[in-house]
C-alpha cells in the first residue's frame, strides 16, 4: 500500500504560507477527545507528532477504532460538506502537537483566492480517497479473514 499523502506536501510553498496564516499551535494530551461524531465539525488540524485514533461508537459496544493517524496527517476534514458534523470522533493515543485551523477562515481563503481553493480541493480529495483505500482493504481482509457474513437470506 503507498503512504499516506501527506496535506502540506501537496501544496505549494505560497499555499502552505497562506495556510500557515491561519493557524495556531495546539497540544492534547493522551486519552483526550478532540471531537465526538455527530457533532459540529468546525476546526481541523494537521498531526505534527504524536497519534490520533479515529473511532465509531457501536451501539451496544465500545467505540471500534477505524484509523490511527500520525505526523503530517491532516485530521478532520467533515467541517468543508454540509451539515459539517464529524462522522467519527476522534481521541489522542499519545501525547498530540498539531496545526489548528478554524474551518471559517480556511473556507474562507478558498473563496478569495480560486487557485488556493483548487489546490486545497484536490489536496483533501487525494487524503480521501487513499483512506477510502485503506478502509476497503481493511474491510476485504476482515471479511476474508473472518468468512462472508450471513445476513439471513
Amino acid at each position: 500500500m503507498t503512504p499516506a499523502p501527506q496535506l502540506f506536501g501537496m501544496l505549494s510553498h505560497e499555499h502552505r504560507d497562506r495556510l500557515n496564516g491561519v493557524s495556531r499551535e495546539v497540544s492534547f494530551p493522551e486519552d483526550f477527545r478532540i471531537f465526538d461524531e455527530h457533532q459540529p465539525a468546525e476546526k481541523f488540524w494537521v498531526i505534527h507528532s504524536g497519534a490520533v485514533a479515529l473511532d465509531l461508537a457501536v451501539p451496544g459496544s465500545r467505540r471500534t477504532v477505524v484509523e490511527t493517524l500520525g505526523s503530517g496527517d491532516l485530521l478532520g476534514w467533515s467541517w468543508m460538506f454540509p451539515p459539517r458534523l464529524w462522522h467519527f470522533g476522534a481521541a489522542a493515543f499519545s501525547p498530540v502537537r498539531a496545526h489548528e485551523f478554524e474551518a471559517a477562515a480556511v473556507l474562507a481563503l478558498c473563496d478569495e483566492d480560486s487557485a488556493f481553493g483548487l489546490a486545497w480541493t484536490r489536496a483533501v480529495a487525494q487524503i480521501l480517497a487513499h483512506r477510502l483505500d485503506v478502509a476497503r482493504t481493511k474491510l476485504l481482509d476482515q471479511y476474508e479473514h473472518h468468512g462472508a457474513p450471513d445476513f439471513g437470506i
